[in-house]
């Protein structure tokens, strides 16, 4: 099991457009279709990384509790389904249902929007304020695979609250660690 870091995309950078295929709707949506009235995270998973299917209940939880408060969800899958077929759109499709995602999951085939988020690992968060500006980026909490410490969103948790109570959130991120994306 890789473990990959998260870049750190430079905070206040302004989100990366980008329309996808939503492999839950069927629909292409853009940034603009998804975005929240106070806040959207980003998110880049896959189907078969450990440490997604590891942090996939938080996710579900998380998106069912921030959206109904105006911070709009998105996943989205860059990795080479040639290479990695279990990453494949139709099994994207029956992961969201599985694991209850109220949020799209899009696929990105060309791997453009990855690289224009600079993207590394799966799970990869960046979350953005209501004009779009990246205000966090880094991990979900500590918990990894295997490593005992109990799963609960506490890093992005603190960063989205934050943002809808407007204080600040802080510069000291840690980032992301899971699997890196599948370059073609």
């Amino acid at each position: 099991m890789a473990m990959t870091p998260s870049n750190m995309l430079a905070l206040g950078t302004k989100a990366p457009d980008f329309k996808l295929l939503d492999t839950v709707s069927n629909n292409l949506l853009s940034l603009t279709d998804i975005k929240g009235e106070k806040g959207t995270l980003v998110m880049f998973i896959c189907n078969h990384c450990p440490f997604v299917i590891h942090v996939n209940p938080e996710i579900s939880k998380l998106g069912l509790e921030y959206q109904k408060k105006g911070i709009a969800f998105t996943a989205i899958s860059s990795n080479d389904v040639d290479n990695y077929p279990q990453d494949a759109p139709h099994l994207m499709t029956k992961v969201a249902k599985q694991e209850g995602y109220t949020f799209p999951y899009l696929y990105d085939e060309k791997q453009n929007v990855a690289k224009a988020y600079d993207a590394a690992c799966t799970p990869d968060f960046y979350l953005f304020d209501k004009d779009l500006d990246l205000v966090y980026r880094g991990q979900l909490d500590d918990s990894r695979p295997g490593n005992g410490i109990p799963l609960t969103g506490a890093d992005l948790r603190n960063a989205i609250d934050n943002l809808l109570e407007e204080k600040p959130i802080s510069n000291m991120q840690k980032p992301s660690i899971g699997c890196n994306i599948k370059w073609v």
